[in-house]
């Protein structure tokens, strides 16, 4: 592998990582307050497909185009339909009760479903082309800073990404302080671990969960448009999220339920995700081989962190249960 293309590797890795930390970051935040949301991967493409539809619309509108609107816009739209996607998840497993992985594995079918529907609509009214592309747009998300190709290789390696690779970042260091070490976070531990004595101790069980769930599948949305928007340029294409949804839940064991050791490990990820083109040599079938390793590390870190039977890189003991609060 040549210099050029050992920058271009990083440079990939660390574009997809950040799909993948935003998705893991929303599900640890998910599952910390105990509920177990494996409709990750429809949340994500929920919120990728919004950002779609916003910007479908802001194109079609006739207004002249203006990167910074058009970000807002899709990013409100994102927020929108991951949130509302998260609420019906919120809806059957806070309030009727219902089986948490049930309705997440539902609500991944329902998610990616329904966002393929649409983007084969959108894709129809652009000319049926396959893809839903927005260049324009694609180019306000990948903006990098305008001193970045200054700086030569630093400036390459650190600096050549787009806003949401840092807003990525940013998210995943602030929910580890507050998990770690605000009241709210104590509070919120304490819902996921043992809700009956939250519960008794003051804590509003239903205000904490639902309020964690769905600020959680906001990060998670926001990880599928960034995918859409800054990886893959703006364009939409069916059925591309919902590897990269389990994955950032694969992303959540590896981290062991900490939003600070998922910004290294995503970009882990990214790498043994992207790296098979970069490997001289490697048929298409080795290649698509090659994107089983996350899996396989993840499995590794999962016998490694049973063995070692640590409390604090367990999973909240609540997780997955629903509480009933008469039975308490």
């Amino acid at each position: 592998m040549s210099f050029e293309m050992l920058i271009a590797f990083i440079q990939q890795s660390v574009r997809l990582s950040s799909t993948l930390l935003l998705g893991s970051t929303g599900e640890i935040i998910t599952e910390k307050s105990g509920n177990l949301n494996l409709g990750t991967p429809g949340i994500m493409a929920s919120g990728a497909i919004s950002g779609i539809i916003g910007a479908y619309f802001y194109t079609k509108s006739g207004i002249p185009f203006n990167p910074i609107v058009s970000i807002l816009i899709t990013f409100g739209c994102a927020i929108i339909g991951a949130l509302l996607t998260t609420l019906i998840y919120c809806f059957l497993t806070i309030t009727l009760k219902t089986n948490q992985n049930v309705t997440g594995l539902a609500l991944t079918t329902f998610g990616i479903g329904i966002s393929n529907f649409i983007g084969s609509l959108i894709n129809g009214k652009m000319g049926g082309t396959g893809i839903a592309a927005f260049p324009e747009i694609g180019e306000a998300y990948r903006a990098t800073l305008p001193f970045a190709d200054k700086l030569g290789v630093f400036g390459k390696i650190f600096l050549s990404y787009g806003f949401m690779t840092y807003l990525g970042i940013i998210i995943a260091v602030i929910v580890a302080f507050v998990i770690t070490k605000t009241r709210v976070g104590l509070n919120l531990r304490a819902v996921g671990e043992n809700p009956a004595t939250a519960d008794a101790a003051g804590i509003n069980v239903n205000r904490y969960k639902y309020t964690a769930t769905c600020l959680g599948g906001i990060i998670s949305g926001l990880g599928g448009l960034c995918y859409v928007m800054d990886f893959a340029a703006a364009n939409w294409q069916n059925n591309i999220l919902d590897q990269f949804g389990w994955l950032a839940v694969a992303l959540v064991i590896f981290a062991v339920w900490r939003p600070n050791i998922a910004v290294f490990g995503s970009i882990i990820f990214g790498a043994l995700y992207v790296i098979g083109p970069f490997i001289l040599g490697l048929s298409n079938k080795s290649q698509e081989l090659i994107k089983i390793l996350p899996y396989l590390v993840t499995i590794v870190v999962l016998v490694i962190v049973s063995i070692r039977d640590k409390k604090e890189n367990q999973p909240p003991q609540s997780l997955g249960l629903a509480y009933f609060r008469e039975e308490r």
